[in-house]
């Protein structure tokens, strides 16, 4: 753990982020961000000139999620091994 936390959080004993814990964090987090990244599109590209079919935007959305999700839970796990070799 960080020095910080420590300071902050004198009397927590090495609480880590399980595995599943950082998975079902990811998959929220990324979940919303889909959410908000096809509304944004939805939005933002006909200013653009861009026009893709709904169907064809949450294809789009869905790949993109796909690596969020895996990149997301893949930094996650990073960190995680880092705090806990510190």
């Amino acid at each position: 753990m960080t020095v910080l936390w420590r300071i902050i959080h004198p009397n927590e004993v090495n609480k880590m982020q399980s595995k599943k814990h950082s998975a079902l964090e990811s998959v929220m987090n990324v979940l919303v961000g889909y959410i908000v990244a096809l509304l944004s599109q939805l939005l933002i590209f006909p200013f653009f000139d861009i026009h893709v079919s709904l169907q064809e935007n949450m294809l789009i959305g869905f790949w993109f999620t796909v690596i969020s999700l895996l990149r997301s839970y893949t930094i996650r796990r990073w960190f995680t091994r880092k705090t806990e070799a510190a």
